[in-house]
């Protein structure tokens, strides 16, 4: 056995070990014990403060996602699904299996030809093949959830002025389904259609907030199951959420505006080694074709990866902020 073959025995030993941590192990027992102090207090406390939030934690308790749920689904196959359906294209898991199979075959073949090591080409192939489409899937859905969020406190408004007017929510939800154009347009009439086939409001807030996935739509539907429970004017709490809703944007706009210089940075010195090393494989492949052959060179070709790694890591902690 090669020091190659050692080495890649060792990391697929660890990241089984990782994996089979974190499958197996249980729940930590001083975060229970703490949960269900905070429990006992928010029971049988007198304080208005403490009862609202014992309301939200209920609201939020009701929403935590079970297994796969970050998707809003029940099984892998069914949280990709949840993905490609949350772009707001057509696209089948059929689609999306023969697109990961072309590109990661296209990719294979073509570097096949130019090195001639057949390992090297089916691993960047299905490296390929299985990350540029999950990347285009997430940039479609990152573009309609800020297209969302760009109208959904118009809707919010829209909704308020209806309920202001005297209409229940129902018909004002199906108004802000044919006034607001974009994804919550389409999002608010999937509610109303769930609605007139006989399910709760509630549910169909529910199932939109699973499928959508999106913090504000959360905001939204926790609002309305505390008004519930709690009582009072639902506009004006709607008005008030549709306001710190903009807010919410215009600070996201504002962070965005001030890391983006540090975000360029951060990408061109990421990307900048990789796109040299292609280019001179491309253009000269016996020049850096020890890389692939010499063991020395293919273990400080791998430090240098998880050097890069380790730090790619820190600079995008370092521009990444949450609102």
């Amino acid at each position: 056995m090669d020091i190659i073959q050692l080495l890649l025995v060792v990391v697929g030993v660890l990241a089984l070990l990782v994996l089979g941590y974190t499958a197996l192990s249980g729940p930590n027992a001083a975060k229970s014990g703490q949960r269900r102090l905070q429990q006992l207090r928010y029971r049988h406390s007198e304080s208005t403060d403490a009862k609202v939030e014992s309301q939200l934690k209920k609201a939020l308790a009701a929403r935590k996602p079970k297994r796969y749920k970050v998707a809003g689904s029940d099984s892998r196959l069914d949280a990709l699904a949840t993905r490609l359906d949350r772009t707001g294209k057509n696209w089948t898991l059929t689609q999306y299996a023969y697109t990961s199979i072309g590109i990661g075959l296209g990719v294979a073949l073509l570097l096949f030809l130019r090195s001639g090591s057949f390992p090297l080409s089916l691993g960047i192939g299905t490296l390929f093949g299985a990350g540029i489409p999950h990347f285009i899937v997430g940039r479609q859905i990152k573009k309609r959830t800020n297209q969302f969020n760009t109208k959904f406190p118009d809707g919010i408004e829209l909704l308020v002025r209806g309920l202001r007017s005297g209409l229940p929510v129902t018909e004002t939800l199906g108004v802000v389904a044919q006034e607001v154009p974009g994804p919550v347009g389409q999002e608010f009439k999937s509610i109303v259609e769930r609605i007139k086939i006989g399910k709760t409001m509630e549910d169909a807030l529910q199932d939109t907030a699973d499928r959508l996935g999106i913090a504000e739509f959360n905001f939204f539907c926790i609002t309305l199951a505390i008004q519930r429970e709690t009582g009072g004017n639902l506009a004006e709490t709607l008005s008030n959420l549709a306001d710190v809703l903009r807010k919410r944007a215009q600070m996201k706009l504002k962070i965005k505006a001030m890391s983006s210089e540090s975000k360029a940075s951060a990408y061109i010195v990421g990307a900048l080694p990789f796109i040299v090393f292609s280019m001179i494989l491309w253009i000269n492949p016996s020049y850096i074709g020890g890389f692939f052959e010499d063991d020395r060179l293919i273990i400080t070709g791998l430090g240098g990866l998880v050097w890069m790694s380790i730090g790619a890591f820190i600079m995008a902690k370092m521009v990444s902020f949450e609102i």
